[in-house]
C-alpha cells in the first residue's frame, strides 16, 4: 500500500482496513504452515502495511 492511499482515507476507513489486513494475516499463517501457499511475501508485505496503517493512525491523534 502506497503513502498516497494511505493518506487519502479517514479515521474509520483505516481502522476497518487495518482490521480486514489482520483477518488476511491470520488467513495467510494457517495456508503458510499447511503449505498451500504459493507466494510467502504476501505475509511480510501484510505485516509492513498494517505497521503503516498504524503509524498513520497513530501520527493523527
Amino acid at each position: 500500500m502506497k503513502s498516497k492511499e494511505i493518506n487519502k482515507l479517514s479515521k474509520d476507513e483505516i481502522k476497518n482496513k487495518i482490521n480486514s489486513l489482520k483477518k488476511d494475516l491470520f488467513n495467510f499463517r494457517f495456508r503458510k504452515v499447511n503449505g498451500q501457499m504459493d507466494d510467502t511475501a504476501k505475509v511480510s508485505t501484510i505485516k509492513k502495511d498494517v505497521a503503516k496503517l498504524l503509524t498513520k493512525l497513530n501520527k493523527n491523534n
